[in-house]
């Protein structure tokens, strides 16, 4: 099923995979704009808005990095899927807590990617679709957390926690029915769509960004707490 159609900016310095990707993109009905160094991908995105970027991380001029910082300085929040090489975990994980959607490795199938841009997309569909039937629900107490659904937030003491998008979403799930163990399987089809390849470390980045910003309960005790050898669940009280 192809999303309705959304702008893509796609940000590389290798020509090829600007290419290869932009082809695959366009082919599934989205409008594609490209970048080759990270001063255009910053003037590109603040001046088009797109719905989506696939960023490199690392490039020329400005690094991945520093665009998605000063996108989320300057307030903007596009979906974002970053590239990184494949061994570069600790990318992976910074690129996912400055507030990446997800992360493609390279050298990577440009079919994947697709997949995971359109599980992107319709995550994000979704969830500004159901905003304004949502407007009026009340919020909900999870613990000593309040979380309001129709502002995508997470609060402690009226204090928003600021969470991402896919961290927002993996937190919900888990919270509606605290004491019941998720597999990471069973979160990944929930936070990113069927597309989901069980066997990536999406999942527990998530996990660590969130219980980073959830912050400890009393005893030390985790929000979120890890079965082993099976996923994680929400903590029962």
């Amino acid at each position: 099923m192809v999303c309705a159609m959304s702008t893509i900016l796609v940000v590389d310095d290798e020509p090829h995979i600007r290419e290869i990707v932009g082809s695959y993109l366009a082919r599934e009905g989205h409008e594609v704009r490209y970048a080759a160094d990270g001063n255009e991908a910053l003037a590109s995105a603040l001046e088009a808005e797109p719905d989506l970027i696939v960023l490199d991380l690392m490039l020329p001029g400005r690094s991945g990095f520093d665009v998605l910082r000063e996108l989320r300085a300057a307030g903007r929040r596009p979906a974002l899927i970053m590239l990184t090489a494949r061994d570069e975990v600790i990318d992976r994980v910074a690129g996912l807590e400055i507030g990446a959607d997800d992360y493609v490795t390279k050298p990577f199938e440009p079919r994947e990617l697709v997949a995971r841009v359109g599980a992107v997309l319709r995550r994000v569909t979704a969830s500004g679709s159901a905003a304004p039937a949502l407007a009026a629900a009340p919020t909900r107490a999870y613990l000593d957390l309040e979380i309001d659904e129709p502002a995508r937030e997470v609060r402690r003491e009226r204090v928003d926690l600021g969470l991402t998008r896919a961290e927002f979403d993996l937190f919900v799930a888990l919270a509606e029915v605290p004491g019941v163990t998720w597999t990471r399987a069973q979160l990944g089809e929930r936070v990113f769509g069927e597309e989901f390849d069980a066997f990536d470390r999406t999942i527990d980045s998530h996990v660590k960004n969130l219980r980073r910003k959830l912050g400890g309960r009393a005893g030390g005790r985790d929000y979120v707490e890890t079965i082993r050898g099976v996923g994680y669940r929400a903590a029962r009280e």
